[in-house]
């Protein structure tokens, strides 16, 4: 070139030329579902279902799952209902048509799903990276995260292969040290106040990462990320920047069950997918933050920045979520739709979403417990628990459980944990009847 092009005109020429004008941002999706009652079209004709978020019979009846059976596994990989249905076979179908296809808009339909993230967590949408699941979530985290000589993790011993590996992994690279600490015993009898006592006792003076799940695929126990944030923000005063513990949480067991922010968590990082408890489309997730300066990005972005430092032979500015969001050719029909899921659960309404998730726990936790040969797990108190119910039968393996309840119209799930437990999700595809239908099958076990 004689003449440089401006900056927007470059990466524009440069995508378009590419063939990613679609999956780099140059375009819009959707807007999120209406929260007023409507009829879609529906695959193979007719429509999908009204939606009267108002009424729980009506929010069931836009997932298109099988009503002869209770579904308690919805949360593994879950369905979608039928707005995010709808808008998934709007660009799949368009693509299908048009390999060029672009929603119309005047924004990128990241920057549009973001935007509905930033919305649904009470953030900013600038602190959103945009992911393939929780687990590539914590992966571009512990991968990315800058550690200085000396620096070491903490962890609990209830976390999920994905932080437990993620970690390893860490270590493995920089040779930092990772610590566990035990959060409680009987997870039944767990408390706020030991698991926070044992966070505390497990810090040292140059602990950088303290890594969390909100609540344990394990046991069902809800950790008090609020408490645990302000233990380190008192143990914070007077460190350096560079040194200062940063909190980094698993939160898929809780986004999307429960209604708490970024800022009621008070964390640095929250990882989710967003195809579990928020019911949007499978394969998509974000990863929030407030100090992305910290962590390093691991993949190509195709952001903005990241193509004009490259074809300008300079290396981008400081890390940022859209830095640190993995390009590539993505099933852009899922990540465009996310946006109508999280309208979808806005309609229904975070707090509403909660107190349902949580009165069905409370039912079956209250009916389980009654039942003498099968033990709980997890707490009965509401503020230490979420949506997952785990528990044990005498006399019975839980995947033998899972088999015997599938034949009595109620699916169940088991822990991936050894020991293995049985495991429940009331959610908003739940019934108070099914969970009562639960309870029966479950007593019938022997």
């Amino acid at each position: 070139m004689d003449r440089p092009l401006g900056r927007r005109a470059l990466i524009g020429q440069t995508l378009l030329g590419a063939g990613l004008l679609a999956g780099a941002g140059a375009c819009t999706a959707t807007p999120a579902a209406p929260a007023t009652p409507a009829a879609t079209p529906a695959a193979g004709g007719g429509t999908d279902p009204a939606f009267d978020p108002a009424d729980w019979a009506s929010v069931r009846a836009q997932f298109a799952m099988d009503p002869a059976y209770a579904q308690f596994a919805a949360f593994v990989l879950a369905p979608a209902p039928a707005p995010v249905r709808a808008a998934i076979r709007t660009h799949r179908d368009a693509l299908d048509a048009d390999p060029e296809y672009t929603p119309q808009g005047g924004q990128s339909p990241d920057q549009t799903v973001r935007e509905a993230a930033a919305r649904y967590l009470g953030a900013e949408a600038g602190g959103i990276a945009l992911t393939d699941s929780t687990t590539m979530g914590l992966g571009l985290l512990y991968s990315g995260i800058r550690l200085l000589p000396g620096q070491d993790v903490l962890t609990t011993e209830h976390d999920f292969l994905a932080t437990h590996e993620g970690l390893r992994l860490l270590a493995g690279r920089t040779g930092a040290k990772v610590r566990k600490v035990r959060l409680y015993d009987d997870p039944a009898t767990a408390s706020a106040d030991r698991m926070v006592s044992a966070v505390k006792a497990g810090l040292g003076p140059r602990t950088r990462v303290v890594a969390v799940t909100w609540v344990h695929s394990s046991t069902g126990v809800r950790v008090p990320v609020r408490a645990i944030a302000d233990l380190l923000a008192e143990a914070n005063k007077g460190r350096d920047e560079r040194d200062r513990a940063l909190l980094c949480v698993d939160g898929v067991h809780g986004f999307g069950a429960l209604a708490d922010g970024v800022a009621d968590l008070g964390c640095d990082f929250l990882a989710s997918g967003t195809h579990k408890w928020l019911f949007g489309p499978r394969g998509t997730g974000i990863v929030w933050g407030r100090a992305w300066d910290a962590v390093a990005p691991v993949i190509a972005s195709f952001s903005e920045a990241s193509f004009a430092a490259w074809q300008e032979g300079r290396e981008p500015a400081a890390s940022t979520a859209e830095l640190v969001t993995p390009g590539g050719f993505k099933a852009f029909e899922h990540r465009w739709a996310m946006a109508q899921a999280f309208g979808f659960m806005t309609a229904i309404g975070k707090d509403r979403v909660q107190r349902r998730t949580q009165e069905l726990a409370t039912r079956l936790k209250a009916g389980l417990a009654g039942i003498p040969h099968v033990t709980l797990a997890t707490p009965r108190a509401p503020e230490l628990s979420a949506g997952l119910v785990c528990c044990s039968i005498e006399g019975v393996q839980p995947f033998e459980a899972v088999q015997r309840l599938h034949a009595g119209k109620v699916v169940a799930s088991t822990t991936p944990y050894n020991p293995s437990l049985l495991r429940f999700g009331t959610s908003i595809v739940t019934s108070p009847e099914q969970v009562d239908q639960a309870v029966k099958v479950v007593e019938g076990l022997r």
